[in-house]
């Protein structure tokens, strides 16, 4: 069997890793960018709270109610760190995944190289075979002629 058909299993295997790795990639972007998301609407939240916290102030509010928006802004800024923590790790694993791609995909295309190398090699191997056959027809029919 010839090189260039024996690696075309591992080529196979390597391609379906590097497609593994790009939907792998895909679903980490996918993650970061709702966590993003996510980031924007608590800070909108968080803005729009504040103006109502400003508007009841100006109005004249308790001072139960006071405690109640001071403790509501405070657990929103939580949740915005907590948040950005997260933004942080999909980031990171967006990273990683796109590390993972790169390098699967390198694979793939240095085996891909290297059967294309081994395939141009036995097609100059098929057509010099082809032109000794030819060269040996050739000389036997010149043979043949002059006996």
């Amino acid at each position: 069997m010839k090189k260039s058909k024996r690696l075309k299993p591992v080529v196979r295997v390597a391609e379906s890793r590097e497609q593994q790795a790009a939907r792998a990639l895909g679903t980490a972007q996918t993650r970061l960018a709702q966590a993003q998301q996510q980031l924007q609407e608590l800070q909108c939240y968080r803005d729009d709270y504040r103006q109502g916290f400003q508007q009841a102030g100006a109005a004249g509010m308790g001072a139960a109610q006071l405690a109640d928006y001071q403790q509501f802004l405070h657990k929103l800024g939580q949740a915005i760190e907590q948040q950005g923590q997260q933004i942080a790790q999909a980031t990171q694993e967006v990273e990683a995944k796109r590390a993972l791609w790169f390098a699967s995909r390198g694979k793939v295309r240095m085996l891909d190289t290297v059967v294309a190398r081994y395939q141009a090699i036995e097609e100059q191997q098929a057509a010099r075979q082809e032109q000794r056959e030819q060269d040996e027809r050739s000389q036997r029919g010149g043979r043949s002629e002059t006996l």
